[in-house]
Parts: structure tokens; C-alpha cells; sequence
């Protein structure tokens, strides 16, 4: 496969058992191939996605200072506002590259409970508070909106999953019902000088957990990602039309049947006088933390040791500097 294909969900919203299989299918031959794809008739208003980029837009166009004050008094919590060569992607796939050039804002799950999943020791360490900008008005808001639509949509694409790995369609429900992921809002400020050798807009990286979803801008310096036969090829962006990926831990539990792909952001052409910026939204399904990701019964002699949600997690940030100990 050498493009990421265009996927209408609606069939899979609106019909029955047949055409959730045929959108199924469709799912498990990108995923076996590129592991991306993208997605229409998903059935998350536009206007949801306008108002949180709009938004977003207007926080990162606020002074340094201002953002600043919505950083995390704790250095390495994943909330918050980080600025710009805070983080390098690559690290966690074990790679050297410099400081990716972007600077992002954290959001952590929307609804908690004082249930001890959330509050006891282990809990307190993945549903740190979110923290949330006076500037502009409206922000959390439509961030709060967004996390919930994409947390259904993971839910819906998960139970897609399900059908195609052959294993009952509610299997992932509980498994990510009160998931740690986390959602980014990425900017890539315009490059006024050229950057450093090898350096870019995100390095080269896998993700985590389960799906990704990416709602994108068709403008340069975009989006990349790595084919079988180790070519990078662009992937169309638009900001309604989603880009869906799959993580290290879904692969796993597909015992590499379907393939966490590596990816990057890369800059925008030199030369043409100063770039502009670039934002993305991105939100991370990550299993719940007490989740034993193990190979799926349908999927063979299993190649990957069962692991914990959490613990896998954990291990990444503290490669990319996203790690900090709550007690």
C-alpha cells in the first residue's frame, strides 16, 4: 500500500451487521498494510472541530509569557502548555534526533469520579488535573467538547476493530472505558531561520496505545508516513476528515498483525521566504491502565510478553521526558 486510504464510516453508523463487516475489512487491510487510514461519514459535527481550532489557534498566537502561565508547576506532567524544544519524539523508539520543533498544549480525560480507579495511587498518576487558560474564553470548553466526541469515536472504531480480529464486538469496551489518553493540540510555529541537520517539525515516532485521531491542516510541512518498503509518503490533512492510526499496543494485542507505523512531521520547503504555522489536534486512545494487553486468542501463538496498559505508558514518557512520580 502506498497511500493511506479514505474510509466512509457511515455505513458501519447507520446499517447492520453486513456493512460493519465490510467497513471492518476495509479497516484490518489498511491497518495490515500502513497501518493508517483515513475516515469520513464519522458523524462529529464540523462545528466542533471549527470552534477547538479556532481556539487553539488564538491561545498559541498569545505572547510566550501568557502561555507560559499555563504550564505545569511540575516539570514532566503531560498537561498543560510546553513550549517549543521540550520534546523529542524519536527518544522513544530509542532514536537521537535534536528537539522537535512544536509546541503543544495537554489535555488529560474530561470526566473522572472519586472512584479509587482515579484517585488511588495508580490513578492519581494518569488523571492529573487538566489546567486551562483564561485566554482566550471558551477554550476548555470546546476542548471538554472535542475529548468527549473523540472518546465515543474510539469507541465505535474499537468495536470496528473488534469484528475485524474476529473476536466478539463489545471485547474492547471495558478495556477502554476509562482510558489515559490524552489529547494534544500541536502547533508548528513558521520558521523564520533554517532549522538544525536532522531537525523537524516532529521526529520520527510511533504511538503508544490504540487508535490516534488526527485532525489535520492542508498546509506544508505535514504529515509523513513510512511504507513497508521504507519510502515516506505525504498524508492529506483536513481538518474534518480524520486521520486514524493505530499504536504499539493494538499491535500488540493483534500479535503484529496489524502495524504501528513509524511517522513524522516534517518541515516546510525552504527557500520561499518565511513558512507558517501549523496545527494539529490530536487525540490518543490509550487503554485503561490496569488493561493486560496480551495477544488476542483469534491471532495466534503470541510473539509480544502481556503487558499493562499503564506500565507500557509510562515507560515511553519517561524516554521523551513526559514522566514524573505521584504519591
Amino acid at each position: 500500500m502506498t497511500n493511506v486510504p479514505l474510509i466512509d464510516v457511515a455505513p458501519a453508523r447507520h446499517g447492520g451487521r453486513d456493512e460493519r463487516c465490510r467497513v471492518a475489512a476495509a479497516i484490518d487491510g489498511a491497518c495490515r498494510e500502513i497501518g493508517f487510514f483515513a475516515i469520513s461519514g464519522h458523524g462529529v459535527p464540523d462545528r466542533l472541530v471549527d470552534d477547538l481550532r479556532r481556539l487553539a489557534h488564538d491561545f498559541f498566537g498569545l505572547p510566550l509569557a501568557d502561555k507560559l502561565r499555563c504550564r505545569h508547576p511540575v516539570e514532566g506532567t503531560n498537561r498543560g502548555y510546553h513550549p517549543v524544544g521540550g520534546e523529542t519524539l524519536s527518544k522513544a523508539n530509542d532514536a537521537a534526533a535534536p528537539p522537535d520543533l512544536k509546541e503543544f498544549f495537554h489535555v488529560g480525560p474530561v470526566d473522572t469520579t472519586a472512584d479509587s480507579y482515579y484517585t488511588g495511587s495508580r490513578g492519581r498518576r494518569h488523571f492529573e488535573p487538566n489546567i486551562w487558560p483564561a485566554v482566550p474564553a471558551g477554550l476548555a470548553e470546546a476542548a471538554t467538547i472535542y475529548y468527549r466526541a473523540m472518546s465515543e469515536l474510539v469507541v465505535f472504531l474499537m468495536r470496528l476493530a473488534a469484528i475485524a480480529l474476529d473476536v466478539r464486538e463489545t471485547f474492547f469496551d471495558d478495556k477502554v472505558d476509562r482510558s489515559i489518553g490524552t489529547m494534544r493540540l500541536n502547533y508548528y510555529p513558521g520558521h523564520t531561520v533554517p532549522p538544525s541537520l536532522g531537525q523537524l517539525r516532529a521526529s520520527a515516532h510511533t504511538d503508544y496505545g490504540g487508535f490516534t485521531i488526527l485532525s489535520g491542516e492542508d498546509v506544508p510541512g505535514g504529515l509523513q508516513v513510512r511504507t513497508r518498503d521504507g519510502r515516506w509518503i505525504d498524508v492529506p490533512t483536513s481538518p474534518t476528515t480524520f486521520v486514524v492510526n493505530i499504536g504499539d499496543l493494538l499491535m500488540r494485542w493483534t500479535n503484529d498483525r496489524w502495524l504501528s507505523n513509524l511517522h513524522r512531521v516534517v518541515n516546510p520547503p525552504l527557500g520561499h521566504g518565511p513558512s507558517g504555522p501549523r496545527l494539529s489536534i490530536a487525540f490518543f486512545n490509550h487503554p485503561n491502565y490496569d488493561a493486560l494487553i496480551e495477544c488476542l486468542p483469534s491471532q495466534g501463538p503470541p510473539r509480544h510478553p502481556p503487558v499493562l496498559s499503564g506500565e507500557y505508558r509510562d515507560l515511553k514518557y519517561a524516554k521523551t521526558g513526559l514522566a514524573r512520580t505521584v504519591t
